[in-house]
């Protein structure tokens, strides 16, 4: 289950998203929208994990994101922005390719098949609401959770319109830009959103 907040974030994310875009060089415009989100859980709880798709200039874009209570170090380079969250406090937005608790999350996610988490919305500690997703992902993968190896960190060696981190024994690819061909792997996370539909995030091993 992935718990979301009914709270107001400053900058909002889309004004984040917005602004990040626009100094990224493989960016193909302005953002003009958003279609919708996947998450998948930090079994500590601690870090939130969300994968976005915007439509930015003519295309579609995709971008996991992280969002941390506390600087994530040696990852300066992949902050997004700080946020004020009128429940959590201060939150440190990041590229979540950085992002050794969110790669793991995808990584396990391709492996074992699961399926993206329901969005149960909060109030001061009530449930009021299961947000319906526009967005579904779902991994291709079959093995047991408990045959994902651990990893100490993540090493990106590209990062552009598709991102390629080292992680452990594996490679993640995670495409940025959809151009209708799917991210390169053995195993994947599998996306459709309302008008298309492909594989987003790739796994295999180096």
């Amino acid at each position: 289950m992935s718990i979301v907040h009914k709270a107001t974030l400053t900058p909002t994310k889309k004004e984040i998203f917005g602004a990040w875009l626009a100094t990224q060089a493989w960016s193909p415009g302005e953002l003009t929208d958003t279609i919708g989100s996947y998450r998948f859980d930090d079994p500590a709880g601690k870090v939130g994990i969300e994968c976005v798709l915007l439509e930015v200039g003519e295309s579609v874009v995709h971008l996991p994101v992280s969002y941390r209570e506390a600087p994530l170090d040696g990852a300066e380079d992949f902050l997004m922005a700080t946020s004020e969250h009128s429940t959590l406090g201060t939150r440190y937005v990041y590229d979540a390719c950085a992002d050794p608790v969110a790669v793991r999350a995808l990584l396990s996610a391709a492996l074992t098949g699961a399926t993206q988490e329901p969005m149960d919305v909060y109030d001061r500690g009530r449930l009021v609401e299961r947000r319906e997703t526009v967005v579904t992902a779902a991994g291709t993968g079959s093995w047991a959770r408990n045959a994902v190896p651990h990893f100490d960190g993540v090493t990106i060696r590209s990062h552009g319109v598709e991102s390629r981190v080292d992680v452990g024994s594996f490679v993640v690819v995670v495409k940025r830009v959809v151009d209708g061909s799917d991210a390169d792997g053995t195993e994947s996370i599998r996306v459709t959103w309302p008008g298309g539909s492909g594989s987003l995030v790739g796994v295999r091993h180096r």
